[in-house]
């Protein structure tokens, strides 16, 4: 999916992410923010990249500022900011793009 404008999902509630998605410079670049950067950084960073790899999004510049979010609410978020730029607003899966 090509990301030609900015979009957002989430919110920076507790147990929440919000994300931020705009047009990139030739690769994703990924800016995370989150209190427990230090125990699930690598974690938080694995699931927006897979998330992101498996909608086919190749160019982009994501800001996710993480307050404890789960891997599914993470995932939720990264899907929903895609969907919203590209104008998705039909025929959206329901219960996850993602499965594996």
């Amino acid at each position: 999916m090509v990301i030609e404008k900015t979009s957002v999902a989430g919110t920076l509630e507790s147990s929440d992410c919000m994300v931020t998605l705009e047009p990139g410079n030739g690769s994703v670049e990924l800016e995370l923010e989150s209190p427990v950067i230090h125990q699930f950084g690598h974690q938080i960073r694995k699931v927006v990249l897979d998330t992101l790899e498996h909608l086919d999004v190749k160019d982009a510049k994501i800001r996710i500022v993480d307050k404890g979010a789960l891997d599914c609410t993470i995932k939720a978020r990264v899907e929903c900011a895609v969907f919203r730029n590209v104008g998705k607003v039909r025929g959206l899966p329901w219960g996850g793009a993602i499965r594996k």
